[in-house]
């Protein structure tokens, strides 16, 4: 059921993409922005433990992303990011000790947002947006205290603010924030149960290109 979900999500997160039918269709020069930014990814982890009590801590990450934006007219758009990061897992405080290894894991955040862009053809070209994001957790490594790791796909929001500053028609640069709320269900050792908020901050900057 879990893996149904997760892929009936992310078709709605794809077909909302490349659907055109909720706005018109835009009569700019270029309707396609393609940026690649790094990206650093930091946690801002709430959690409740049973049994253990204590609370997790994640590591931060910097990563490669990839996204895709699509103009429906001058002002609104919709964009697609790709990514995909590691974090290392420790259970702080707990009875299982101060500072307990749980592995790590990586997580493939596919994310779809609704932008408004407020000045679309200046030279600086700040946007707003806000959607949807579904969280896949795979390549789970035990250490430490976990023998066994199983972590819950799971449906998030974002939000997102961020600017292009064009150097010419089609080339500029890109500076976004993004913070998803976003939180998952843990399994340790096939007996401990814990839901950890993850709601990560993405800061990024890089390159955009129109076309």
């Amino acid at each position: 059921m879990k893996s149904k979900l997760g892929l009936l999500s992310l078709s709605i997160i794809l077909s909302v993409f490349n659907s055109q039918a909720a706005f018109a269709k835009s009569d700019a020069a270029h309707d396609w922005i393609i940026r690649s930014r790094a990206v650093f990814v930091k946690t801002d982890v709430t959690s409740k433990v049973s049994t253990l009590g204590g609370h997790v801590a994640t590591s931060s990450d910097q990563v490669p992303e990839l996204d895709f934006t699509r103009f429906f007219n001058k002002n609104i758009a919709a964009e697609l990011i790709l990514a995909t990061t590691k974090h290392d897992i420790t259970l702080n405080g707990s009875a299982a000790g101060s500072k307990a290894g749980l592995g790590s894991v990586r997580l493939l955040p596919p994310t779809l947002t609704l932008q408004y862009h407020a000045n679309p053809t200046g030279t600086f070209r700040p946007y707003a947006g806000a959607g949807l994001n579904y969280t896949f957790f795979y390549g789970a490594k035990t250490g430490g205290a976990a023998t066994s790791l199983k972590y819950q796909d799971n449906l998030g929001y974002a939000l997102q603010a961020g600017f292009d500053y064009m150097i010419d028609e089609r080339f500029g640069v890109n500076f976004d924030v993004k913070k998803i709320f976003l939180k998952t269900n843990v399994q340790v050792n096939n007996a401990y149960r814990g839901q950890v908020r993850l709601d990560p901050w993405l800061i990024g900057g890089g390159v955009s290109y129109r076309f």
